[in-house]
Formats: C-alpha cells, sequence, structure tokens
C-alpha cells in the first residue's frame, strides 16, 4: 500500500519534532572543546616530561582513544553523546567509538565472526572514502601545483 507523498510528509513532521539547533550546537561546541581541552592538557603533561613533540601527540591521540573505548564499554561514552551530539564525534573520540561499539554489539557472535567482522561496519566507509578523498585532493593539488 503506498502512502501519498504529502501524508508521508506530515507523518514524518509529526515524529519527528524538530530539535533546538542552538542549545545542541552549544552543547557540540562545549563537549567537543572539552575533549580538545583534555587533548591539551595530556600533551601539556608530556612535554613537561620532557616527552618530544611528535610523541607527545602521539600519547594524547592513544590516551583519548583509549578513554573512549573504555567510556564505550562502561556504557557513559553514549550517554555523554545523546547530549553532546557532534562534539563528541568529530574528534578522534568519534572514530574511538564508531569502532568499539559495533564490536560490543557483535562480541556474542564471537570472537571472528562476531567482533572482528563487524568492528569497522562503520569505521571502514568513513577510512575508504576518507582515503580516495585524499588521494584525489592530493592529485588535484599536485596538477595545479606543478
Amino acid at each position: 500500500m503506498a502512502i501519498p507523498e504529502k501524508e508521508y510528509s506530515k507523518m514524518t513532521k509529526k515524529a519527528s519534532p524538530p530539535s533546538p539547533k542552538g542549545i545542541n550546537m552549544i552543547k557540540a561546541f562545549l563537549t567537543g572543546g572539552l575533549i580538545c581541552a583534555v587533548g591539551q592538557g595530556i600533551f601539556s603533561l608530556c612535554i613537561g616530561y620532557s616527552v618530544s613533540e611528535d610523541n607527545a601527540r602521539t600519547i594524547v591521540s592513544l590516551v583519548l582513544i583509549a578513554l573512549t573505548a573504555i567510556l564505550t564499554v562502561l556504557g557513559v561514552f553514549d550517554r555523554i553523546a545523546k547530549h553532546a551530539g557532534a562534539g563528541t564525534f568529530v574528534p578522534i573520540t568519534g572514530f574511538a567509538n564508531s569502532i568499539v561499539s559495533p564490536a560490543l554489539e557483535h562480541s556474542t557472535e564471537g570472537k571472528i565472526l562476531g567482533t572482528g567482522a563487524n568492528m569497522f561496519k562503520i569505521a571502514g566507509p568513513v577510512i575508504v572514502y576518507g582515503s580516495a578523498a585524499a588521494v584525489i585532493c592530493g592529485f588535484i593539488y599536485w596538477i595545479t601545483v606543478s
């Protein structure tokens, strides 16, 4: 049974009321800023212990990924993301969450066919299309600069 387009549009608007965009942007900005501030704090701490800048950057990434993975396993990250939205998914923490969540969801199916096969279900397309976009942009840059 086909539903007329106008009726479907009315049903959609009724089922999904508008979200408060202003408040959502503020929450995303503050949460993303807090994550970046934590990263900067870890970086400054590393520099304070005489770690090279390159190694400090690596440590920041690893710590943020590990914290996100732990918070995802504990169910805390999803509660934060529910309120913060894009603020949690734009930094590297979103990528870590996109790998850990499907792995947890499918862990009952076994290590290989559950966790291993589904781990990159969300992050895989991001890696593929991100890499493809980088190659295309690099090619365009090479042509225009050369």
